[in-house]
């Protein structure tokens, strides 16, 4: 392997207000400013819970309707869920359980926050529970599966609240709260606990508590934040901060649970939409967020920082080595090679690679910290 050629490191600055509102998504005091200068600032509203930006059509609120029915209003559900006048159960604490609740209506917003009021409980002592809830914002709905009773190769985002490690050499202390983005192209693999699919993730100690637990997912302009509420301080800790995420518009948010040889009670209380008041340039307004990809772009080389690389070829022997990681977890990457004489993409589709090919990934840890080095 030849010299290191090029190196980047970035992190993500880390603030807590209190709930419910979040961050908004301009970096922190310990953003680098190599990634000021990739990325740029980005400036958002941040929602202050206020109802003026509750979207109701989006949310599930008590009181419930059609408590004791197989039915409600703007929400379908579907397995061992039950609906009753305090919760919905996705999952009892009872083996080899699935169960889900979708909303009816697509959500067209481009710039939203989801807080989740959840419990996750049972009568499992130290690691004899399982498996977790998953909170979801796909394409496709109401379709059963193996991933915390979900379908597998989604298209959109998925958040997983995993309870209990499969992986018996994981270093990870559960419950475990990890982000994948999917095109459809990638499978969660229950085994690795999704490790090899994950884009980042957080120990998280919400279950059994006695007290109220809440999750927030926020995304605007293509930064991606999950914060919790978990020691009844009403105050949001930090979790999971991306940037360069894409999401269209026009998918359905749901939340699922499953069981297996382990199980728990996987209950959902409520789960509120908020619009968030962001302004967008002309050319995004352009857009038609409908047709986006699932993608995740963590950096992009600048235009001209390229070097000889005879084993990247791009026209005239030049490459901009990486330019995109996309959808990949630390074992997996998307690569594509951009001209460093024309500033255009090279020819060709975009590659899957196992990183030992091209990258040599020194440390993955923390969100805030993450490492690579890229060789030619």
């Amino acid at each position: 392997m030849a010299a290191e050629s090029w190196f980047w490191r970035w992190g993500w600055g880390r603030r807590c207000l209190g709930r419910p509102g979040l961050p908004g998504p301009g970096p922190g005091p310990t953003t680098p400013l190599l990634l000021l200068l990739l990325l740029g600032s980005v400036a958002a509203d941040i929602t202050d819970g206020n109802s003026e930006h509750l979207k109701r059509e989006h949310s599930l609120i008590k009181p419930y309707q059609g408590v004791g029915s197989s039915s409600m209003p703007l929400w379908d559900f579907q397995g061992s869920t039950m609906l009753t006048s305090q919760y919905v159960r996705l999952t009892p604490d009872e083996r080899s359980k699935e169960g889900s609740i979708w909303n009816h209506q697509p959500c067209f917003l481009k710039d939203w926050e989801m807080h989740v009021h959840f419990r996750v409980h049972g009568s499992g002592k130290k690691n004899l529970h399982g498996d977790g809830i998953a909170l979801w914002y796909t394409r496709d709905r109401l379709a059963p599966g193996p991933v915390f009773g979900s379908k597998d190769n989604f298209h959109g985002l998925a958040i997983f609240l995993d309870t209990y490690p499969n992986d018996e050499t994981t270093e990870r202390v559960f419950p475990y709260i990890s982000v994948m983005v999917n095109n459809g192209s990638l499978s969660y693999d229950h085994s690795k606990d999704g490790r090899w699919t994950e884009l980042a993730g957080c120990t998280a100690d919400f279950r059994n508590r006695d007290h109220d637990t809440f999750l927030a997912v926020r995304y605007s302009r293509g930064r991606l934040t999950v914060m919790t509420d978990l020691e009844d301080k009403n105050e949001w800790k930090n979790c999971i901060d991306i940037t360069g995420v894409r999401l269209p518009t026009g998918y359905y948010f749901g939340a699922s649970a499953g069981t297996g040889d382990l199980s728990d009670n996987h209950d959902i209380i409520s789960m509120k939409l908020f619009q968030l008041m962001v302004e967008h340039t002309p050319d995004e307004d352009n857009i038609d967020w409908t047709k986006i990809e699932p993608s995740v772009s963590f950096l992009k080389s600048p235009k001209g920082a390229c070097v000889p690389s005879p084993s990247l070829p791009g026209p005239g022997g030049l490459a901009c080595g990486l330019v995109r990681l996309a959808l990949g977890g630390p074992r997996l990457v998307q690569l594509r090679l951009w001209s460093g004489l024309l500033g255009q993409p090279c020819p060709g589709e975009w590659h899957w690679l196992a990183l030992p090919e091209l990258l040599e990934a020194r440390s993955l840890g923390p969100v805030s910290s993450n490492e690579f080095w890229a060789s030619e």
